[in-house]
């Protein structure tokens, strides 16, 4: 049997300074490192490879990381973690409505990086060999593979899901029929104390609706609790899906 490939990482980032050593840094701790100076370059090295997870600044001259973001969870579906400075409130905000796994705020201390690359990981279900087994789930006919991140409809039509979609729907999965608030939903998907971003959960909840509801402001599903957040209206049940 074979060792698993070691975790592929596209830094992205503008400053030499920070970018070099930092890739030097996880090269030691055992990832494989790709290192571009813009979106433009990740862009284009996207176009060959495809790294496990991307490490990205918002700040770049050109297009900003932001847009790259976006494009990164809604077109490519790779984890992403935020490299922020101290007085982009904002921008982190915006970046985890539209998707981003985690952000770490400069300067900032290698090893909590580290620690948050390899949970974001555990999150999206990247650590896991290839050819293994992992539990998955069905519901109505809908089927949820955590390992490939692919959801398929009763007929068996893939619904493209970006990660952040996708770990929003197996917290609802894993806890079906509760009541899930707002505060354990973002523990459960952002993994950190984000309660400064009820809206991206919000925001999540009803792209997630466009993907799986007949009708999304009439949903059978996902539905809204007055005063205590959501709760998935279906009966899930957990089956073994082979991965090869």
């Amino acid at each position: 049997m074979t060792d698993p490939a070691p975790t592929s990482i596209l830094l992205v980032d503008d400053e030499a300074t920070l970018r070099e050593p930092l890739a030097e840094y996880l090269t030691g701790q055992g990832f494989v490192v790709s290192e571009v100076a813009s979106a433009a370059a990740a862009r284009s090295r996207l176009a060959s490879e495809t790294p496990d997870i991307v490490l990205l600044d918002i700040m770049m001259p050109g297009e900003d990381g932001l847009s790259l973001c976006r494009h990164l969870v809604e077109n490519r579906r790779l984890p992403v973690i935020l490299l922020t400075a101290r007085g982009e409130a904002t921008d982190r905000i915006v970046g985890l409505e539209i998707g981003a796994d985690d952000y770490v705020t400069k300067p900032f201390e290698p090893r909590e990086l580290v620690a948050r690359i390899r949970s974001v990981l555990r999150r999206a279900g990247r650590s896991e060999a290839p050819g293994s087994s992992e539990q998955g789930y069905s519901f109505d006919g809908w089927t949820l593979d955590p390992l490939k991140q692919r959801l398929a409809d009763p007929e068996g039509v893939t619904v493209p899901l970006s990660t952040a979609e996708f770990r929003m729907l197996r917290a609802f999965c894993d806890h079906p029929r509760q009541v899930l608030d707002r505060d354990m939903l973002l523990d459960l998907v952002q993994g950190r104390e984000a309660h400064l971003f009820d809206r991206a959960v919000d925001n999540q909840v009803s792209r997630l609706r466009r993907k799986i509801e007949t009708d999304s402001r009439n949903p059978d599903y996902i539905q809204t609790v007055r005063g205590g957040g959501y709760r998935f209206a279906a009966d899930v049940t957990r089956g073994a899906i082979e991965v090869g």
